[in-house]
């Protein structure tokens, strides 16, 4: 309804309840209405489904199309994100939002920082999917009583011109509430302990859950050592719990990222069931490190396997794990997409030990042979040194091509001696399109990066106190932070409004009229940054 159809409906229903609510005014009712579009998660979840359903059918029309996020790991942050975005960009469109489960393991476990291992609380992920949601909307909120206080003004002044434009405004606001893609881990225990998690994050606004299909009591971060993969069945077990949760609550367009950690994984905890030979069971255990068993008597509570009709024994190691063949990891991920897309999976993520389209493409061509429109999230991971890995792989492509390149030494490229010169130039160049090389070339149709907003603030942290505690003093903070706010038009420079002190006022008003007690009066010292 349009802002006017709005308060229309409003003064009918409390014309309807007669003299007991005289004292309700029908604008004020439109404007809290307008300013809490979103009554559950529920309501977030459905129209964020079909807003990411929507750009996955732009990316397969037209892979400019992709999309963006940044891992936020406090509503607050999440915030400023999208307030930021739409200040610079005019629209939130294609911009998400990622919920990084390293980062709630890291910043949000009762426990304190733990490595990511899920080994925090679960419920702590819909929890911040909640408090994120719950920071969006107040950014609508925000915005929206910043009109409404426009338009008054102007009403009052008599500008129909400005109080058109407003209304107009108004009508026409893009919420700050956008898809959220959520990390549920490896699903923190069987298919029924996935299904329960998946059902609180749907409940909490999520329309898209990431899975991975490692071990989940094994599991590990996807930039470390020691993972651990599942056999198919027990993936996809998981899978259709995350379907059956979207079902149940009624999101039918929810959205599953099957994530593969095979690249990296060398071991798996179990050796898959096999009826018949080359079945998906057959297929994984094919990748199985085994020796051939030629004398019986040398098998002494051993695992033992037939493989082309010959006797062999898979290699375990004495944690009970049983290792793959070195060199299989491409292979093996290309196998586990494939079998998630063929069974209820949106969205691949293939976690990668560097930043390489290449080698990204190298999967997704063979992928696509199999499923024409897959598509990739893909992980612009901190965990990359993308500055030494750029700068190597322009080296490599200048020696390749008898370019001269006997000035750099490739081991220290990441030495500050290299930063002016031609071939650092060149990788900040590769980096800097490699979002849009990446989903034309290697079928990414999603880029985000996991943990920026851990590493800015610790970076902006460190450069404040490094200022503040030393000789600058008080000028380390006005200098640095309070006045580029002011420059840069930050929000939260007012941070009285940010934290809702004017929709406050705006709500005493509304209860208590001309008797109202408000903080922004003549007095509040945010009224020092109004220009």
């Amino acid at each position: 309804m349009t802002y006017q159809d709005n308060i229309a409906q409003a003064e009918q229903l409390i014309r309807g309840q007669g003299s007991p609510w005289a004292g309700i005014g029908a604008e004020a009712v439109a404007r809290m209405r307008l300013q809490n579009r979103f009554q559950t998660g529920l309501d977030i979840a459905r129209y964020t489904a079909k807003i990411m359903r929507e750009d996955m059918a732009a990316y397969d029309l037209d892979p400019a199309n992709y999309t963006q996020s940044l891992g936020c790991w406090h509503g607050f942050i999440g915030q400023q994100k999208l307030i930021s975005i739409k200040k610079h960009f005019g629209t939130t469109k294609r911009r998400y939002l990622y919920l990084s489960g390293w980062m709630v393991a890291a910043l949000r476990s009762d426990f304190g920082p733990l490595p990511d291992q899920s080994m925090h609380e679960k419920t702590s992920v819909p929890a911040l999917i909640e408090e994120l949601y719950t920071f969006l909307r107040q950014a609508d909120a925000r915005e929206l009583g910043g009109l409404f206080r426009d338009l008054d003004k102007a009403r009052e002044s008599g500008n129909q011109v400005e109080e058109q434009r407003l209304v107009h405004a108004i009508d026409n606001h893009q919420t700050h509430v956008v898809p959220i893609i959520a990390d549920i881990d490896a699903g923190f225990g069987n298919a029924e302990a996935t299904y329960l998690l998946a059902k609180k994050m749907i409940q909490a606004g999520a329309c898209a859950l990431q899975i991975e299909n490692q071990v989940s009591d094994e599991k590990q971060c996807g930039h470390q050592d020691g993972k651990v993969t599942v056999p198919h069945e027990d993936f996809l077990a998981k899978i259709r719990a995350c379907r059956y949760a979207f079902l149940e609550l009624g999101i039918n367009d929810g959205i599953i990222v099957a994530r593969t950690d095979s690249l990296g994984a060398g071991l798996t905890k179990q050796i898959a069931f096999s009826a018949q030979p080359g079945d998906i069971g057959d297929q994984y255990n094919s990748f199985l490190d085994c020796e051939e068993i030629t004398d019986t008597s040398t098998i002494n509570g051993d695992v033992v396997i037939n493989r082309d009709g010959k006797l062999m024994r898979p290699k375990r190691l004495r944690s009970n794990l049983f290792q793959f063949r070195p060199g299989t990891g491409a292979d093996r991920c290309v196998l586990d997409c494939i079998t998630s897309l063929q069974n209820g999976a949106d969205l691949l993520w293939i976690e990668t030990e560097k930043p390489h389209i290449e080698q990204i493409a190298s999967m997704v061509d063979r992928i696509r042979e199999a499923v024409p429109n897959a598509k990739l999230v893909y992980n612009n991971s901190p965990s990359f040194n993308w500055t030494l890995n750029f700068r190597q792989q322009v080296f490599d492509a200048w020696a390749e091509a008898g370019k001269d390149v006997s000035a750099y030494d490739r081991a220290r490229l990441m030495s500050v001696d290299y930063d002016g010169s031609e071939l650092a130039a060149e990788a900040d160049e590769k980096i800097r399109t490699f979002q849009r090389d990446a989903a034309k070339r290697a079928g990414i149709f999603h880029h985000l990066i996991t943990l920026p907003t851990y590493h800015t603030a610790a970076l902006s942290t460190d450069n404040l106190a490094k200022e503040y505690f030393g000789e600058a003093g008080m000028l380390g903070y006005v200098l640095n932070v309070q006045r580029q706010e002011i420059r840069q038009g930050i929000a939260c420079v007012r941070h009285q409004n940010m934290a809702g002190s004017d929709i406050g006022d705006d709500h005493k008003d509304y209860f208590a009229g001309e008797a109202a007690l408000k903080a922004g009066g003549a007095h509040n010292t945010m009224n020092q940054f109004a220009a």
